[in-house]
């Protein structure tokens, strides 16, 4: 069954999302494909500063395929010094890719 993740990060800087994008995918330069990340079921990626922080929403395939994920990002985040990196999770209902 497909998932939300929500991660809310307050205190996480551009820089830092930029960070962990380079460190999760192995290489610099920007990230612009699931092809990219190191494990296969992300279906989409949104991320976008907050007034305290930063937001990212994911939809996975399946909370398996996120699992596998999380046992790359989560330590990547704690290294990058970003506090309290917990997602949320939520069952998918509806999504509109246009």
């Amino acid at each position: 069954m497909p998932i939300v993740v929500v991660f809310d990060l307050p205190g996480m800087t551009q820089a830092h999302y930029e960070k962990s994008l380079e460190r999760m995918s192995g290489r610099s330069g920007p990230v612009t494909s699931p092809s990219d990340w190191p494990v296969t079921g992300l279906l989409s990626h949104t991320a976008a500063p907050t007034d305290n922080g930063w937001l990212v929403v994911d939809v996975w395939e399946s909370q398996e395929e996120f699992d596998q994920f999380g046992e790359t990002i989560l330590p990547i985040l704690r290294e990058l010094g970003v506090p309290d990196a917990r997602p949320k999770i939520y069952p998918l209902f509806s999504q509109i890719v246009g």
